[in-house]
């Protein structure tokens, strides 16, 4: 976690001097600071900072992995990674919902709104809860 704790400082570090460097241009160019772009970039750094500090704090309370040593060898990743989904449909039926809800609050369509708020949570809980139902948590299976 170590790398990718890295990985979002620097990123971080480069949005703020990004949103810096953007700020000062547009002021300088035009008169005033262009708000929206550099907001933008100002919140993007933030966001990669709380990633960032969320994966240095779980790297001091974890054991370094083999991609965080520079001793180990290629060998020592292997093994299982996880559980996979191999497929499923929910994942369109929650992009369905989400365009729904998205295209009530576009046009103030407040009904619409809750319908598609309600299509949500419902894919989410489908989405959730997939492997628990019958057919999927029968020994033999």
């Amino acid at each position: 976690m170590r790398v990718e704790a890295r990985l979002f400082g620097v990123l971080c570090g480069l949005l703020f001097a990004f949103a810096t460097v953007y700020g000062l241009w547009t002021w300088g160019d035009g008169g005033r600071v262009e708000v929206a772009g550099t907001t933008a970039q100002v919140l993007s750094g933030g966001l990669c900072l709380i990633i960032g500090s969320y994966f240095a704090f779980v790297a001091r309370r974890i054991d370094p992995r083999p991609e965080d040593r520079t001793d180990a060898d290629i060998a020592e990743g292997a093994g299982e990674l996880g559980f996979f989904s191999p497929g499923s449909y929910w994942p369109v039926g929650l992009a369905a919902s989400a365009a729904i809800a998205g295209l009530g609050l576009a046009f103030t369509e407040w009904w619409l709104t809750v319908v598609g708020l309600l299509a949500v949570l419902f894919a989410v809980g489908g989405l959730l809860f997939e492997y628990y139902t019958r057919g999927h948590t029968s020994p033999t299976a």
